[in-house]
């Protein structure tokens, strides 16, 4: 069963802690969410699953009830030692205490060598979590890019928008691309802020990603590339591959992209075709043309 708000209160008590605004923390305290998120992960007995913001462990129980391997991972000491000691006669559970990324493009060295175990094993990773709102968009996109196969979270309302924004909306940009090339993207239902404790001020989303890779060994490229495009994403093309030192004009002819368009109006796909052209992957005479993209 699902903490309460009272139940997650006592034990923040006990802990001698409260909720931290500078770790994103905000509780689930509705019964029927923690099973909607779970639900959404899929979970099969055996599954390797990661939580990254576990809290005070309402989640993880759920998980565990389901007969998988709960990987969590807590950068609150206090709450890590909570879960520490709710936990110790768990086999199925293991904490790392630290944060889940080691820098803005690193996942902890912890947490990828549990998951490259998990792949050597023929284990399915999955991560199925009330993520902290301070670390959801690059953690996100590590993991796909890790091979973690389904990805069920909560998360801020704004992020699920750009996760599944289309080229030409304002929420269309780096984070949203990358996990449509990288996954299949769902926003599975929008949260009210009286699901969680602290309340947010804003509405939340329940999101699914289920990868579905189309970018393999360039991902980490690709990414730098379309945020160098995206730095500038409100002038030309031309001006956008210019400043990001390629030889904008020939290129554009080449793949046959219209050079006053501008990278917020290009579509994932088609960046990836830019890509190609400007990197030499496939060489320019295999990578596909496109055909005369214009501004609409």
């Amino acid at each position: 069963m699902a903490q309460s708000k009272h139940q997650i209160q006592s034990l923040l008590s006990q802990a001698g802690t409260r909720p931290r605004h500078r770790f994103g923390q905000n509780f689930m305290i509705d019964g029927n969410l923690v099973r909607l998120v779970a639900d959404a992960g899929d979970i099969a007995p055996g599954d390797l699953v990661i939580e990254v913001g576990p809290g005070t462990g309402t989640l993880t129980e759920e998980i565990l009830s389901r007969e998988a391997h709960v990987v969590a991972v807590e950068i609150d000491r206090d709450l890590a030692g909570l879960l520490r000691e709710h936990f110790k006669e768990h086999p199925r559970f293991q904490l790392i205490e630290g944060d889940a990324l080691a820098g803005k493009h690193d996942l902890n060295v912890e947490l990828a060598a549990v998951i490259d175990h998990a792949h050597r094993s023929g284990r399915h990773a999955k991560l199925v979590a009330n993520l902290p709102y301070n670390v959801a968009s690059p953690l996100i996109i590590e993991l796909l890019i890790l091979g973690v196969e389904r990805l069920a979270f909560t998360v801020q309302r704004e992020v699920a928008e750009r996760l599944i924004a289309r080229a030409g909306e304002d929420a269309y940009g780096t984070l949203g691309i990358m996990a449509q090339l990288l996954s299949r993207v769902e926003v599975l239902r929008i949260l009210p802020p009286q699901a969680f404790w602290p309340a947010p001020k804003i509405e939340s989303a329940l999101v699914r990603l289920v990868r579905r890779d189309k970018l393999g060994a360039k991902a980490p490229a690709f990414g730098r590339f379309v945020q160098q495009l995206f730095s500038a994403r409100r002038k030309t093309l031309r001006k956008a591959m210019s400043q990001a030192g390629h030889d904008a004009d020939a290129l554009l002819a080449q793949a046959g992209f219209d050079p006053k368009l501008r990278p917020e109006d290009v579509s994932p796909e088609q960046l990836l075709t830019l890509f190609d052209w400007a990197t030499g992957w496939p060489s320019s005479s295999e990578a596909p043309r496109v055909a005369a993209i214009r501004p609409g």
